[in-house]
């Protein structure tokens, strides 16, 4: 496991998302973002020095930020050697689908009557697409995080925003460590407009089958190949 000095310097660029008012909250919002993109990646030690430089923080702080992500377990704190982004189990993977399946399909069964508000569930479709057509598969990983943001935002509750939020954010680790957006996200595509066109139509019974079916499909694809490429495997 190496150490962070690389990578922490580049936090400078988000001291100003911390405002006048330096919170462990907004540090560890600012830390989260960033190993969902990967700029932290699983297995990776954080060290307190520079990643407290970087942003301007006090050391602190900087723990309790530390503290609310391993409560969110994106961290995990090892005695005497520090801390360090998680590795995910297999199980991990699986408890997370349950979770989404749980919360996804409850929020498509509750909508409602139609017509719904999809003007950000369409912008993220149309998102992954465009950056499909580019070779851009970051920025597909990306759109495809944020349609089943959009798609949770549909229930209009704050808290399942927030868990959705948290949730994604570790299936993250995940990806990171498969690390081919290309194949696991790029044929989900057509299926978040399939969706999405569902919705729009108002068939509401229909787009939670289909919901169902793809998180059931994109579970088992991440299972079989996180299991193959974890280090210990």
């Amino acid at each position: 496991m190496g150490t962070t000095e690389p990578r922490a310097g580049g936090l400078a660029d988000d001291r100003p998302l911390l405002g006048r008012t330096s919170t462990a909250e907004r540090v560890a919002d600012i830390l989260r973002t960033r190993i969902a993109e990967g700029y932290f990646p699983p297995g990776e030690r954080l060290s307190e020095d520079s990643i407290g430089r970087a942003l301007g923080v006090s050391r602190n702080t900087l723990r309790e930020a530390f503290r609310l992500l391993t409560h969110e377990r994106l961290l995990v704190h090892e005695l005497n050697r520090g801390v360090f982004v998680r590795m995910l189990a297999v199980q991990d993977v699986e408890d997370i689908y349950r979770t989404r399946r749980l919360v996804e399909c409850a929020v498509v069964d509750r909508l409602g009557e139609p017509p719904y508000t999809l003007d950000k569930l369409d912008t993220a479709v149309a998102g992954g697409e465009r950056a499909a057509h580019e070779r851009d598969w970051k920025g597909v990983s990306t759109a495809n995080i944020h349609f089943h943001r959009e798609l949770v935002a549909l229930a209009g509750s704050a808290r399942t925003d927030e868990l959705m939020r948290s949730v994604l954010a570790e299936l993250r680790l995940a990806f990171h460590v498969v690390d081919d957006p290309q194949q696991l996200h790029q044929p989900y595509l057509v299926r978040n407009r399939e969706i999405l066109e569902t919705l729009r139509a108002g068939r509401r019974s229909e787009a939670r089958q289909l919901l169902d079916a793809y998180l059931d499909d994109s579970r088992a694809q991440l299972v079989s190949r996180y299991a193959r490429l974890l280090p210990d495997a």
